[in-house]
């Protein structure tokens, strides 16, 4: 696995792509079939399980980039990155990888509840 900060550059890139592409098939088949969504700031989740995860980005999905404002690695699996949605608002987001999948993903909306 590349350093976990690389990893979660990827997935705001991966994250992106689905948002302009409106496609979220490959997205969602980067999380683990276990892996956890969880949101804080907004009242939608949490996801257990890929499918799950599938489920409500094809129901809800984004509409709106984020642009990262900086990474840190907190662990040799987990990543936190500050970011900014590029129509407003702040949040922040926290990734832990198994085995080169999203095994656990928690988004915090900053107190303008921007959901992008």
């Amino acid at each position: 696995m590349t350093e976990p900060d690389d990893a979660l550059r990827t997935h705001i890139d991966s994250f992106n792509a689905a948002v302009r592409g409106g496609g979220w098939t490959d997205f969602s088949a980067t999380f683990a079939d276990d892996a956890v969504m969880a949101f804080v700031g907004v009242p939608v989740g949490p996801y257990v399980g890929r499918e799950a995860i599938a489920e409500a980005y094809r129901e809800r999905p984004p509409v709106d980039t984020i642009t990262v404002t900086s990474v840190r690695t907190l662990a040799p699996d987990t990543a936190s990155a500050l970011f900014r949605w590029d129509s407003g608002g702040t949040g922040s987001m926290t990734v832990r990888w198994f085995r080169g999948s999203v095994a656990e993903l928690t988004v915090v909306f900053d107190e303008d509840g921007q959901a992008g």
